[in-house]
């Protein structure tokens, strides 16, 4: 399995978001974007509450992870996912992300995190600013940036968002260790893939930019590694940890 490390190198780390897959052959998709070279499968659990949408819950973890060794990065939005975390981790989450605006007690929450095995991500909106994270940055293993109101797919990058990204990594290098790793999640395409790396991302999260590709997902993936390795690239935090898969299939 590969190890969620920045090589300063090679171009930053791709996710693959499930939510814009074939969900009539899923296990063929994973298997096409695992076979192109992704670094991760993200996988959104929206209750219909926190955000205008519903999807998919442990069952679709736990079948995404019958079918691949990849790391499984489920991002929770969800009203109280304190609640749900021990049925994602029993399902085969390799993290769990959840969002500042739903937890009142979010260190505790992403302490019960880390006490499951997993690694714990934490996530701003985008009218949400980087302040927020200043007493759970230590904690985090990944800090995701929307940079799309989260619901659905499909969505243009929101470019005021851009600069909270260079705010975050100037925060987290203030620590100390690169650590955590800031995943970019909204409209990321082979268009804007550069400029997200530009302003600090490290992993790209990208849906319909690779299962809506026209030519395929494989496409979709290589399309955006062309986008990334079209000139030099300052991949910040590239000594940051891997994202490990504690989950990993037998």
């Amino acid at each position: 399995m590969r190890n969620g490390i920045i090589d300063p190198m090679n171009p930053p780390l791709i996710a693959a978001s499930i939510l814009s897959a074939d969900f009539s052959r899923l296990a063929d998709e994973i298997r096409l974007v695992e076979q192109a070279g992704v670094d991760w499968l993200h996988i959104d659990v929206m209750d219909g509450h926190f955000v205008p949408n519903l999807t998919m819950g442990p069952l679709v973890v736990e079948a995404c992870r019958r079918v691949t060794d990849l790391p499984l990065h489920v991002h929770l939005m969800v009203n109280e996912p304190e609640r749900m975390l021990e049925a994602f981790a029993k399902a085969g989450a390799t993290s769990l992300t959840v969002h500042v605006e739903t937890c009142p007690h979010l260190h505790q929450t992403m302490c019960d995190i880390h006490a499951l095995g997993l690694q714990a991500g934490v996530a701003l909106n985008p009218a949400t600013p980087s302040f927020m994270l200043k007493e759970v940055l230590s904690l985090a293993d990944i800090v995701l940036v929307m940079t799309v109101n989260p619901g659905f797919g499909g969505q243009e990058l929101i470019e005021g968002t851009l600069p909270k990204i260079g705010e975050i990594a100037r925060m987290r290098d203030d620590g100390g260790p690169a650590i955590p790793l800031i995943a970019v999640d909204g409209g990321v395409n082979s268009s804007t893939a550069r400029r997200v790396v530009a302003a600090g991302g490290q992993v790209l999260i990208a849906g319909s930019a690779i299962f809506g590709h026209p030519q395929g997902a494989a496409a979709g993936v290589e399309a955006l590694r062309r986008a990334l390795t079209a000139g030099a690239l300052n991949t910040k935090g590239a000594a940051a940890p891997p994202l490990e898969d504690t989950q990993s299939r037998d």
